[in-house]
């Protein structure tokens, strides 16, 4: 068993991240605690009293009926609906990355399909011996690690599902995303004060920092972390001795053979891998496309909104997207350039001294498998297409290339062998077939929504249950009626 991290450590990991890729440098500065005059509820200055208070509000959460709980989150999801655009502007304005239509689609998705106390089910067990009653209980106060890539949406997607588990939370937010995240925050708690539930119903941080992530993961009413971000932040909360949900990068590829839908594969990906220019970690990456029909596949994506781009453009490109790194040991390494990161594909070809219409999308590019556009998750719609000779060299390079993160695949083809032998061996947490990656998380598929996809840890798409943790209560030789 790995030894736990001192908080040095601790502290050490998350700087590093922090230095990294994980958000986009601040397009304009916001008060982290108010929007157009209006105060925020439930943010604090120190760590220490917002944890206290989550604890007052998980006595209270804990007290209520299931109804209640539900009332409450009926009511996040209205204003989740009704202030989608505001969120979605506000995320855009702060952070610089994404866009405010995809943003806004992100929030509804999140008010209609986060699963609430419904997911929340008892099971019972009878026989000879008796009865047994399994339930699903809440931990307590749980602390909350969000990003910048979708930092109100996973607010209020985590607060749904942890409320509906009947347990208090503390959000430590990304420090690129405070005033996007708070409004969330203050969005519940509005929420839960309308409908009769605690004033501060979930808690953040002013300003949050590597100190209050500290307090966070060792303070003694944290009784569960949650952490939605890169792999360091992750490694640091599965090494805090507490029980840990960690939700880490991925790399998606995407493979095309020779029996799939090419118009249709075509535009969904350029559909998927633009979709709020490539923030979500579902989003296709990179595309290994059979070789002959590679040219009929590049054909349709310029028609759906994509800019193909030379080598000799994609290799300049590369040194403007990823910049040198030097660690504390001199080491050089590269790593994403802030500045680019969820970016409009117009602004991105700007550095290049091209110029073109609203239409483009996504940059595309030929590349080989070893390229870095294909080794490194960019968060930005840059595709690279790596052509292949059959299925056997696809799967090779897509498993390779996912870095065994087991986050997200995706495949367009027709033969069921094919899709049966790919998911087989790339193991990711979501699968999509013949659509776009966003229909792994409900959008335009079945299935609930969530922007904490634990891998790492294997809880998967996280929802009510995932937050909870199961209780047995026997009673030994009775009430077994038949």
């Amino acid at each position: 068993m790995a030894r736990n991290l001192t908080e040095a450590e601790i502290r050490e990991v998350v700087s590093q991240v922090l230095n990294q890729v994980s958000a986009a440098a601040p397009t304009a500065s916001f008060d982290s605690t108010q929007y157009a005059g209006k105060k925020f509820v439930g943010v604090f200055d120190d760590m220490n009293d917002a944890i206290a208070a989550a604890q007052v509000a998980y006595k209270a959460v804990r007290a209520m009926s299931v109804e209640k709980r539900e009332q409450l989150i009926t009511e996040i999801r209205r204003l989740t609906r009704a202030e989608a655009h505001i969120m979605a502007e506000i995320g855009v304005k702060e952070t610089g990355m994404g866009r405010v239509d995809h943003k806004t689609a992100k929030h509804m998705l999140v008010a209609d399909k986060t699963p609430g106390t419904e997911d929340i089910v008892s099971a019972a067990k009878t026989g000879d011996n008796g009865l047994t009653l399994v339930e699903m209980a809440p931990f307590g106060v749980v602390g909350a690690i969000t990003p910048s890539t979708n930092p109100s949406e996973t607010v209020i997607c985590n607060s749904i599902g942890m409320i509906a588990a009947g347990n208090g939370v503390v959000f430590n937010p990304h420090p690129n995303a405070i005033a996007t995240s708070n409004y969330a925050v203050d969005l519940v708690n509005r929420a839960s004060k309308a409908m009769g539930g605690p004033e501060i119903l979930v808690c953040s941080m002013k300003k949050p920092t590597l100190e209050s992530a500290a307090i966070m993961q060792s303070h003694p009413l944290i009784r569960l972390l949650v952490c939605t971000g890169g792999p360091g932040v992750v490694k640091a909360v599965l090494s805090s001795g507490k029980k840990a949900i960690g939700a880490g990068a991925g790399n998606p590829p995407v493979i095309v053979d020779d029996t799939a839908d090419i118009a249709k594969a075509g535009k969904d990906i350029i559909d998927g891998c633009t979709f709020d220019n490539n923030l979500p970690c579902i989003a296709e990456k990179e595309v290994f496309a059979f070789r002959n029909i590679a040219d009929e596949l590049i054909s349709i994506m310029l028609k759906n909104g994509a800019y193909m781009i030379d080598s000799a453009q994609a290799a300049k490109l590369a040194d403007i997207v990823l910049v040198d790194k030097t660690d504390k040991k001199g080491n050089v390494r590269k790593i994403v350039n802030r500045d680019c990161v969820g970016r409009d594909a117009k602004v991105i070809l700007s550095k290049l001294g091209i110029t073109v219409s609203d239409d483009i999308r996504c940059i595309i590019c030929e590349t080989d498998f070893n390229h870095p556009f294909v080794q490194e998750e960019l968060m930005m719609p840059i595709l690279p297409i790596v052509r292949v000779n059959d299925i056997d060299e696809a799967i090779d390079l897509a498993v390779k290339a996912e870095h065994g993160n087991r986050h997200t695949a995706h495949m367009h083809s027709k033969n069921v062998d094919n899709l049966s032998r790919f998911a087989r061996e790339v193991e990711t947490t979501i699968f999509v077939k013949n659509a776009p990656s966003y229909a792994g998380i409900g959008f335009g598929g079945e299935g609930h929504a969530t922007f904490t996809i634990a891998g790492p840890t294997g809880e998967g798409i996280t929802s009510a249950r995932s937050f909870t943790r199961q209780r047995r209560c026997v009673m030994a030789e009775s009430f077994r009626i038949i």
